[in-house]
């Protein structure tokens, strides 16, 4: 129960079926957070919430397991030139390991949560399959997943039908060890040097402006990226570390049709793909998913049937059947080409 509304009504729609159900509000940041499921204000409304259903609530503390498991990489991948995604290591490392052995040894039968995922999906809402990508069959056979063929709408009307105050809760959208009105670059420069870097179009060749922080700039962004002298939009096509140069050029010249792939962080929750499946594949938690085929006969590596927008080392893949929204694995990405 991270004291969000997702989580509430799952814990109120458990008790409506008949379930014995226990709350459990996991402790994972020791340091300031202003937004997330970190802070103190969502830790008493996870136990409000428990109160109000007349549940028994517990707090974990993890704070050691989540600076080792996820802070610590988070800040290393940044420092490799890497962009991690902190909250898929939450999930595989903490939420789906260390609870789980936890549910296991005090006997409990199955661990729900509130997120957005199930065995079939609809068009238009919320999917959260992309950040469970990386579960196996004995996490996902004692999984429940109560929302997960809700909207949003739905999950709201049924927490205020329960009386619960978190019914009008805004969803969090930040990373929660990093505090909302400070940003990732504040939290970065804290824990390590950032490295200048010169800007430099591929089109024209030239500099055109420079960075303080090339660890910032990731693989596909346009944001923050100045035009060019031609007044185009210019997109972040590499970043290199070592000699200090972050290139950029135009949207089409960027695009890639390959994604390298990290043979070790293969999981598969179904049946292995052989070599040259063809597979739906999620790399973020927006957008559609793309057609491409997996090839790891040698290298691991997938081929897209229709080129897109860049995307980072650091960054995890999700792969779907073709036939049906199921999640068969995850890997995590560690080339574009």
């Amino acid at each position: 129960m991270s004291g969000g509304v997702d989580s509430s009504v799952a814990a109120g729609l458990l008790i409506e079926q008949g379930h014995e159900v226990v709350g459990a509000t996991l402790k994972l940041w020791g340091g300031v957070s202003d937004s997330g499921c970190c802070s103190v204000a969502d830790v008493d409304d996870a136990r409000r919430v428990a109160q109000m259903l007349g549940v028994d609530h517990h707090v974990f503390n993890y704070t050691e397991e989540f600076e080792r498991h996820v802070v610590a990489p988070f800040v290393a991948a940044y420092a490799a030139g890497r962009s991690p995604n902190p909250c898929i290591e939450c999930n595989r490392r903490i939420k789906f390991d260390l609870l789980f052995e936890r549910a296991r040894r005090l006997g409990f039968d199955a661990v729900a949560t509130g997120h957005h995922a199930q065995v079939m999906t609809r068009d238009g809402q919320k999917d959260q399959s992309y950040v469970l990508g990386y579960l196996g069959e004995d996490q996902l056979a004692t999984l429940l997943l109560p929302i997960g063929a809700m909207n949003k709408s739905d999950v709201r009307a049924h927490a205020e039908r329960l009386g619960l105050r978190t019914w009008d809760k805004p969803d969090s959208q930040d990373v929660c060890f990093i505090e909302a009105s400070k940003g990732r670059e504040v939290f970065l420069r804290q824990r390590m040097d950032l490295t200048p870097a010169v800007i430099v179009d591929r089109v024209s060749g030239e500099a055109i402006g420079t960075t303080q922080g090339a660890e910032l700039m990731t693989v596909g962004q346009r944001r923050g990226v100045v035009p060019a002298r031609d007044g185009a939009r210019r997109f972040v096509a590499k970043v290199d570390l070592g000699a200090g140069r972050v290139e950029v050029g135009r949207l089409e010249d960027v695009l890639i049709d390959e994604i390298a792939l990290d043979a070790s962080s293969l999981t598969f929750s179904h049946d292995e793909l052989v070599d040259g499946s063809t597979v739906l594949v999620q790399w973020s938690a927006h957008g559609a998913a793309q057609r491409a085929t997996l090839h790891h006969h040698g290298r691991v590596h997938l081929e897209l049937d229709v080129p897109a927008r860049p995307v980072a080392a650091g960054q995890s893949v999700v792969f779907y059947r073709v036939s049906d929204p199921t999640v068969v694995e995850g890997a995590a990405i560690v080339a574009v080409s």
